[in-house]
């Protein structure tokens, strides 16, 4: 297997070998969608979203229901942030299956492009995003079964040690609070990888569906660890660029109270910039999909090879 800094200097060259055209195309595919979670960031951090506390308030019911300990920090942020994750799905969805399916559509066959030179046209671009549609459909239901099965777990074990009859102490708490985050992240992360990678077979090999999903995990198997640290670095940058968006936007304009044409100009910039972003985690989850593409041919032949040794007299 290539090791991943192998794999991100190959996506950066792929990037830098047809700049022009992902900086300006698919960029601007991808520029509605970072503009709507760049504003519904601040609109959510400043609690004018009204959805906001109506599900923040039923999950904290669903909770403590559950006997999760009220008192427990981590637990109220973990409900904080799977709120803010609900309302950030429910109102950014109409961008979602438009503008980031066609900025994943247009990187993509750009790279399955044979003449580089030659920008790929709308509607071969077109052709690949009812593919995507529908991978991306069945990729919403396992981040929902993801969900499901980490909060099950989360209430199987805070109503095991509620059923044992005795009161635990708050360090007791605090570490099953703690323990419960980690799963949860951790099935998340894998659950998010996987319709990444499923997104990306679904594109290269032009058809969608569930069996994109179980041809991902069937390609990722073995290589998590190493999807996850692919995943790591981009997702660190557009979460940097969203605390930059709050930093010099968000707080200027409550600072001002107005939008002058220097700040409306920085937010665009901020947003191409996540538009890049974007752009870069696709090239790099196709790159990630031909690297496991190629080693699973390369195994394949050396045990047919060794199969026809061993049947040799």
């Amino acid at each position: 297997m290539e090791a991943s800094g192998k794999i991100l200097r190959r996506s950066i060259h792929g990037f830098l070998q047809n700049y022009h055209y992902f900086t300006s195309t698919s960029a601007f595919f991808a520029f509605p969608f970072s503009v709507s979670v760049l504003l519904l960031q601040a609109l959510i951090s400043s609690s004018s979203v009204s959805l906001l506390p109506q599900i923040y308030n039923r999950l904290r019911v669903l909770f403590e229901a559950a006997g999760f300990p009220s008192s427990s920090q981590l637990l109220l942020v973990l409900n904080l942030k799977v709120s803010q994750t609900i309302i950030s799905s429910i109102f950014t969805l109409p961008f979602t299956l438009t503008f980031f399916l066609f900025a994943k559509a247009s990187v993509i066959r750009a790279l399955n492009h044979h003449k580089l030179s030659v920008e790929p046209s709308f509607s071969s671009i077109a052709s690949l995003y009812k593919p995507l549609l529908i991978t991306y459909v069945f990729n919403s239901f396992l981040i929902i079964s993801a969900n499901s099965l980490a909060f099950c777990l989360l209430f199987l074990a805070f109503g095991f040690v509620e059923g044992l009859g005795f009161s635990p102490s708050p360090s007791f708490v605090l570490f099953l609070s703690a323990s419960g985050v980690v799963l949860f992240s951790v099935i998340l992360a894998n659950a998010l990888v996987i319709c990444n990678m499923a997104l990306a077979v679904s594109g290269m090999e032009v058809h969608g569906g569930y069996l994109t999903i179980l041809k991902a995990c069937v390609l990722m198997r073995g290589r998590t660890s190493m999807a996850l640290f692919l995943a790591l670095p981009v997702n660190v940058a557009l979460a940097a660029i969203e605390a930059l968006f709050q930093f010099r936007v968000v707080r200027a304009y409550h600072n001002v109270g107005k939008t002058g044409p220097c700040l409306a100009l920085e937010g665009i910039f901020i947003a191409y910039l996540y538009s890049i972003f974007i752009v870069l985690d696709t090239i790099i989850s196709c790159k990630f999909y031909q690297s496991c593409i190629t080693e699973s041919w390369i195994v394949d032949r050396e045990d047919r090879e060794e199969k026809n040794f061993e049947q040799i007299p």
